[in-house]
């Protein structure tokens, strides 16, 4: 259990990094492009969420495969484990999507 827990953790902060780094360094690229940083980093956080979230579960499809046919032989216990996974995910890359909409509010 302690296994599972501590890889969901790993994938939230994974996702996470994934949105705050990219959104980060569009920024920093559109500072050099002379052009507005906030509205390029929310955007670009935007458009990594789902990324972030694919990054964090491994970057393949095998998660959907381990689903399926773990689904389709009756065990629910490694599918209850990657649907964790892929949930925590997302709380990694929405936190940081929202991180980075919380920092970039009020400019522009």
């Amino acid at each position: 259990m302690n296994l599972i827990l501590s890889k969901a953790l790993i994938d939230c902060f994974i996702a996470f990094g994934v949105v705050v780094g990219g959104a980060l360094l569009a920024g920093i690229g559109s500072v050099l492009a002379m052009s507005p940083p906030s509205s390029m980093m929310v955007d670009t956080a935007s458009r990594l969420k789902i990324w972030a979230l694919v990054a964090a579960v491994g970057g393949t499809i095998d998660p959907m495969r381990v689903i399926e046919s773990n689904m389709m032989e009756g065990h629910l216990s490694p599918v209850a484990q990657q649907v964790l996974f892929i949930l925590c995910a997302f709380v990694g890359a929405h936190a940081g999507t929202e991180l980075i909409r919380m920092i970039c509010r009020g400019t522009g």
